[in-house]
């Protein structure tokens, strides 16, 4: 509550980002009927159904069915350590759904795949239904291991509006990134700034703390990185 009336009180909005990964649970649906009773149709409130989905097919991201242990696909980063297990998935929809039955047609935000970053499958069927509210924005999580923002998200942007809700560099490669596929921030950060403008995109920048990287801060100072802070307060 205190961080929501203190962003509405600058006249800015505030996303709702359920925190978790692989594919929507019943457990996700209970936190979305709660939340959307609370925040019905509140103006500076966006609802951001779940952080990271990975690891399924379209149809389960959509529409739910049985989600499987197989491990990452190849050429596919793997990008937390967090162990693969076997569930139902209630689907996206159903998120969707649960909101909109709530009353609350707040402005919805959905993640593709692989870790958020992948909407190719919107313009292949799999859109949602917004069920009457005010609107549905499609996420992709952009970092600099990621490859073919065309395919990824600018296609689907070119359709419907769409939200960079993570993204950033580091001179520090992620542990889990073959060295080879870690873009300079040198060259990844001004080009992926520039796609942004140049396509009007919404976003967000990954990562106000000075130790979860890629790290806008270099303390809590509020110094800027030079590789990647400097660079969104200017593009800001």
């Amino acid at each position: 509550d205190d961080a929501v009336n203190a962003v509405a009180a600058t006249g800015a909005y505030i996303v709702l980002d359920l925190h978790d990964y692989r594919a929507p649970q019943e457990k996700h649906a209970v936190f979305w009927k709660d939340m959307a009773a609370k925040y019905q149709n509140h103006p500076a409130v966006i609802f951001e159904l779940l952080n990271e989905p990975h690891d399924i097919s379209w149809e389960v991201w959509r529409n739910g069915g049985p989600v499987m242990d197989r491990k990452t696909s190849a050429g596919v980063a793997a990008e937390n350590s967090q162990a693969l297990v076997k569930f139902h998935s209630i689907g996206m929809q159903k998120l969707v759904d649960v909101i909109r039955e709530a009353g609350a047609k707040n402005l919805i935000i959905a993640g593709g795949l692989d870790w958020g970053y992948d909407l190719g499958g919107i313009l292949q069927g799999f859109a949602l239904d917004d069920r009457g509210g005010n609107g549905i924005m499609y996420s992709s999580h952009v970092y600099p291991w990621k490859s073919d923002w065309q395919g990824k998200f600018l296609a689907v942007a070119a359709k419907h509006p769409v939200f960079i809700g993570e993204c950033g560099a580091d001179t520090k490669p992620m542990d889990f990134i073959p060295p080879e596929r870690h873009e300079d921030p040198a060259t990844w950060v001004p080009d992926m700034l520039g796609v942004i403008q140049k396509h009007r995109l919404h976003w967000t920048a990954w990562c106000f703390h000075p130790k979860a990287s890629p790290r806008l801060l270099m303390d809590w100072e509020y110094t800027p990185t030079p590789f990647w802070g400097v660079r969104v307060r200017e593009a800001l």
